[in-house]
């Protein structure tokens, strides 16, 4: 441990030099293991807390440079003029236009989004509505709500009225033939990429002999990035295969 350094200037220049730091490296810098003492040096600044990494770097309002949307980034580690990640959701969402889907959200603020929306939403801070089929997060007040709502529609059906017609009978067959060698759980995520690509559920429902729903789902799981790679049906789950009989 080096010596004892318990000065807020030491802090300012290092912060300074490096733009960032993390909680260990400033107490080394002061030589202190109490966590305290290190914030109070902080405090005497006027620090900010990034809200990516669990709040786990710190920098100085006279070095951050937030953008219009009130984010600064030193590499990977995002910092908010809002502060934590549960008070900039909050501001995104109540202040957005059209409210947000999660992973409109997440590629926003560059960190997953969806538990601290789920945080917001049971402690009533911001409001859920789902549109087809996934959860738009809106603001808590109703009047902001319903312009959100309404905004959302329009821009939806701005969307539905642009939309590609069906697919040529070439493509469909394409579509059916790589369909056939994916297992279950790929088969179910590519339909919903299909899906977003070039029709509605239903089309693309009728297109693979599949339920309507299993599209939607397949949608709902690429839009918020809820894909696990090694989650596939278990061995022996499903329709049990047809043994063909051996010619004599």
């Amino acid at each position: 441990m080096r010596p004892t350094l318990y000065s807020a200037d030491s802090v300012r220049r290092f912060l300074l030099k490096n733009r960032i730091a993390s909680l260990a490296q400033l107490k080394l810098l002061l030589g202190t293991d109490a966590d305290i003492t290190v914030f109070r040096k902080l405090k005497e600044l006027s620090y900010r807390a990034s809200y990516s990494h669990r709040g786990s770097f710190y920098s100085l309002d006279e070095i951050v440079s937030f953008d219009q949307q009130g984010l600064w980034s030193c590499g990977p580690i995002w910092f908010s003029r809002h502060g934590t990640l549960v008070a900039t959701a909050e501001v995104f969402v109540t202040q957005s236009s059209a409210g947000y889907f999660v992973a409109e959200l997440q590629e926003i603020l560059h960190i997953p989004v969806k538990e601290p929306l789920l945080l917001l939403t049971g402690q009533g801070r911001i409001w859920r509505q789902t549109v087809n089929g996934l959860y738009l997060y809106c603001a808590s007040d109703s009047g902001t709500r319903q312009r959100q709502l309404q905004a959302r529609n329009a821009l939806l059906e701005s969307v539905a009225a642009t939309s590609p017609e069906a697919p040529s009978s070439e493509l469909q067959a394409a579509i059916v033939l790589f369909a056939s060698v994916l297992d279950e759980k790929q088969r179910r995520l590519f339909c919903g990429l299909q899906s977003l690509q070039l029709g509605t559920d239903r089309q693309i429902a009728d297109i693979l002999h599949v339920d309507p729903h299993t599209v939607a789902k397949g949608r709902r799981q690429l839009l918020s990035q809820d894909v696990e790679a090694d989650r596939v049906r278990a061995v022996g789950g499903g329709r049990k295969p047809v043994e063909k009989k051996r010619q004599k």
